[in-house]
């Protein structure tokens, strides 16, 4: 991972937090957002959709990574940041202290995507006082993907 600079990082974050004001999280109260930037330039962001039915609920990762492949992305991703809290008074979400990172099964969705186009992405996680910074490959370690079904 060659990650992101500071500005880009922010502006990726910014991405993020949009999204989570867009968030449908009736149940939880929890808007995540995610954004992922691509070589090319573009950025793909999405929320978190719940469901009344738990399980049918979607994390704003998976729907991200759902659009760009929607989208006819394959590979290039460069980073994605995830940003989430609760909505305050005004129902915006309010980023808290600690950085909000993928869960495990989004986690995996990710590495799916970058796999297509051999990259390891910077994952940024978003906190009220600052972004968090780290290589998808150490937050899945040993993963599963396309090169294990050859």
């Amino acid at each position: 991972m060659s990650g992101l600079d500071a500005a880009d990082a922010a502006t990726l974050a910014m991405a993020a937090r949009e999204a989570a004001r867009t968030a449908y999280a009736p149940y939880s109260r929890f808007h995540v957002g995610a954004a992922l930037l691509f070589a090319d330039g573009a950025v793909v962001a999405a929320a978190n959709v719940e469901n009344a039915s738990y399980g049918l609920s979607l994390c704003a990762e998976a729907n991200a990574v759902a659009k760009a492949m929607g989208e006819g992305r394959r590979g290039g991703l460069l980073a994605v940041a995830i940003a989430g809290g609760r909505p305050d008074r005004a129902g915006s979400p309010a980023f808290g202290p600690d950085p909000v990172m993928p869960c495990g099964r989004c986690r995996q969705m990710l590495h799916e995507i970058a796999a297509l186009g051999g990259t390891d992405p910077a994952v940024i996680g978003v906190a009220a006082g600052g972004l968090t910074q780290v290589a998808l490959s150490a937050l899945l370690p040993h993963a599963f993907g396309p090169a294990n079904l050859v």
